[in-house]
């Protein structure tokens, strides 16, 4: 209540109503915590232990890709009570993104709606970045997509080559094609294209670890896909030995926009925060009743609160992530839905 009624309002006001503003003062703000961040967890960590893709987790709630792109904050998420940090989505090529404005909120509707397109600095500058100030003190994932300036037909090495650059440093790698935000991305989920590109992936984490066990590779897929779509987008995760799935990215629908911000409707780019909430924990039941079970799943969209949460894993999710929900009402949700999933008994 504090933050939606006192801190969200002054944020908007000093930075000119302009929500890029607001998250690019925001992580500034964070990024310069230091050796402060830990102290932080007294206040927000929950201690919820789980295991899943192999790694050991402090509990299951996680920072969704987009918030840090070039992983400026790293100490401070897990400060901030995060369970695990994903990056990104990071390009081969540094890229500026799409023209401004590229990023709305909608209050009413919790939601908000974002056209930035992949604006990060680079996986070569991510890397550097790593090896000279280290990763966070929980699990890192890293969110790798396709440059813009880069062909489809181009697109599998553009991958690869971020997988490389990156691959000392990444806990997972979660494999973005269904931003809705670069053109002809979305392609990539095509059978034979996401095939081939996972296919590559695989053998190249494979030939990286060496004797060791490769990274667990992700595919994060858009919550647009029909059943049958998703259905055989699935069938081509196994058959190329992905780790997991992440359910779901931000969509083109525009149902759930209250009235009173309807004109924002019309905006181009993704929709994510509320109107999600059903539509995740659909995506995130499919993915688990298709696959036996047998695809770790992280939830995320349209998280909320606790209860948000909580139905995700219902539904099949190992894991979830907050973005929007964190954004809009700030790090106070971080405890609440972890706490609201730890006091759940689940097997």
């Amino acid at each position: 209540m504090l933050f939606d009624k006192i801190v969200r309002p002054a944020l908007y006001r000093l930075s000119y109503h302009d929500p890029e503003l607001v998250h690019e003062r925001t992580i500034g703000v964070l990024s310069r915590l230091g050796k402060a961040a830990p102290a932080l967890s007294r206040l927000y960590r929950v201690d919820d232990p789980v295991t899943v893709l192999g790694l050991r987790f402090p509990n299951r709630v996680g920072l969704a890709a987009g918030m840090d792109k070039n992983g400026r904050a790293l100490p401070a998420w897990a400060g901030l009570g995060f369970g695990f940090v994903e990056v990104g989505t990071v390009t081969r090529l540094a890229q500026p993104g799409n023209p401004k404005p590229r990023l709305f909120t909608l209050p009413e509707t919790d939601a908000v709606i974002n056209r930035m397109g992949f604006n990060n600095d680079g996986a070569e500058a991510l890397a550097a970045k790593l090896a000279r100030d280290g990763k966070p003190g929980v699990p890192l994932g890293i969110s790798i997509g396709k440059s813009k300036l880069t062909p489809l037909d181009d697109a599998v090495e553009d991958y690869r080559f971020s997988l490389r650059a990156l691959h000392p440093y990444a806990d997972y790698f979660a494999i973005n094609v269904s931003s809705p935000n670069t053109p002809g991305l979305r392609q990539l989920q095509d059978r034979a294209a996401l095939a081939e590109l996972l296919g590559e992936l695989r053998s190249t984490s494979v030939a990286l670890a060496g004797s060791g066990t490769p990274t667990p590779v992700l595919v994060k897929v858009a919550p647009d896909l029909t059943d049958d779509a998703l259905a055989e987008l699935l069938e081509v995760c196994l058959e190329h030995g992905v780790a997991g799935i992440i359910a779901t990215n931000t969509t083109l629908s525009r149902d759930g926009i209250v009235a009173a911000e309807s004109s924002l409707a019309g905006q181009a780019g993704g929709l994510s925060g509320r109107p999600l909430t059903t539509r995740a924990a659909e995506v995130v039941r499919f993915v688990h009743d298709h696959t036996g079970g047998n695809l770790p799943i992280i939830g995320v969209g349209g998280i909320l609160g606790p209860d948000d949460a909580v139905r995700l894993v219902d539904a099949g999710a190992s894991l979830v992530q907050l973005y929007t929900g964190f954004a809009l009402h700030g790090p106070g949700l971080v405890r609440r839905v972890s706490r609201g999933l730890a006091a759940r008994p689940w097997t």
